[in-house]
């Protein structure tokens, strides 16, 4: 049927022949199919997490240096510059992935990983009382940080075949991969990590459609599991025993306070913090309260805005998703990255008992950044879209 004369003619926000003359190189469609929002929004955090190392490296420097030579007051912020020169050209290659590239990477990347987690107890080196980290030659890494982003993947992929094959027992395989996982990190001691593998495990359960009966079923196994850890793992029983009743060494954690809360709203001013320097991990668990004393507790709560931004247009973006895996994928990636944060900013303002864990992006550390640089590069090639697609589905 022809429109009327003077009938106007629809325009498609997306015009196919505009695309069709455009770069289809594998740089031009990842331009037109990013989510800038999204790229942006992480951006803004490594800056602000570039800002804050600076301000807590004068403390770090004085803490790390030695008698015979002091680090430079800017020693961290280097260093930190210097693994952002490296991790984020990770990250945008690995943006640029199809779909089934990332899959298949984070699936070699699961199994590299997992295989030096449970090589870590006989090969890996003691820090803080935990043996966490493997060395090699001019520095450590910490599987379990990398492998994270590359479980998420891979537990998206054996869900998306539950929800294709309904009668393959999937559930129990995720929870066997899950459970050796968590036995794994136990061993370290690593009790902040079990409980983010195991949350987003559940989160995507959840995503998936699992039966609720089972999800009430696993909500009674935590509570279960807190309650033996409590009376059976020596350092679950320190860290709850200090955080409910005050009993044992909590300086960390009412130093964190402490600093956290000397700046008031607006901070003293960058360099101007004193309470810093008092802190046993300036640079990496207590960075927040770095940020705090210096910045205020508005630019805290700006920090916090910015982390559930990410979180909230990760899923947003996923309301109309088609391609189950990629549901998963990124949902997963984004409640690992957001339930991280969460849990360091708690620590500081003393909501939950001391973990021991990176404020993502912000932190110093060099694996810590070029692995959260690996999740991220996957969350954006799992939320890329093709505008093909869309100008189609207008036409």
């Amino acid at each position: 049927m022809k429109p009327r004369a003077g009938t106007p003619k629809l325009k498609l926000p997306i015009d196919p022949a505009h695309y069709r003359r455009t770069d289809r190189s594998p740089i031009g469609r990842w331009v037109w199919e990013i989510d800038r929002v999204l790229l942006l929004l992480l951006t803004v955090l490594i800056t602000v997490g570039l800002i804050a190392v600076a301000a807590a490296s004068p403390a770090a420097a004085l803490r790390y240096s030695d008698g015979s030579a002091r680090l430079s007051d800017l020693y961290f912020f280097y260093r930190q510059l210097m693994w952002i020169a490296v991790s984020m050209p990770v990250m945008i290659l690995i943006s640029m992935m199809s779909r089934d590239r990332a899959r298949r990477f984070s699936m070699g990347g699961a199994l590299i990983f997992f295989l030096l987690l449970a090589a870590v107890p006989f090969v890996g080196a003691e820090r803080n009382g935990a043996v966490r980290w493997i060395e090699f030659g001019i520095g450590q890494f910490q599987p379990s940080e990398f492998l994270k982003p590359f479980f998420v993947v891979t537990l998206a992929w054996l869900l998306s075949i539950q929800n294709k094959e309904k009668g393959l027992p999937i559930f129990w395989v995720s929870g066997w991969l899950f459970g050796i996982v968590a036995v794994l990190l136990m061993k370290q001691p690593d009790f902040g990590s079990t409980i983010i593998f195991g949350t987003v495990w559940v989160a995507m359960l959840t995503f998936a459609g699992i039966n609720v009966r089972i999800l009430g079923l696993l909500g009674l196994v935590a509570v279960v599991g807190v309650i033996l850890a409590y009376f059976f793992y020596p350092v679950a029983t320190i860290r709850i025993d200090g955080f409910l009743f005050g009993e044992g060494d909590n300086y960390q954690v009412e130093k964190a306070m402490q600093t956290l809360t000397a700046g008031g709203l607006f901070g003293v001013g960058p360099g101007g913090g004193t309470q810093k320097y008092s802190l046993p991990e300036p640079q990496n668990d207590y960075i927040f309260s770095v940020i705090g004393e210096e910045f205020g507790l508005i630019a805290c709560a700006i920090v916090a805005c910015l982390y559930l931004a990410i979180v909230v247009r990760v899923l947003v973006k996923l309301l109309d998703e088609e391609d189950v895996f990629a549901l998963l994928a990124a949902s997963g990636l984004a409640i690992q990255f957001g339930l991280q944060a969460l849990i360091n900013m708690a620590v500081n303002v003393q909501l939950v008992p001391s973990k021991g864990m990176t404020l993502p992006f912000i932190s110093y550390g060099g694996s810590s950044m070029l692995a959260l640089s690996i999740g991220m590069g996957l969350l954006l090639a799992f939320t890329r879209r093709n505008p093909y697609l869309g100008a189609r589905r207008l036409a």
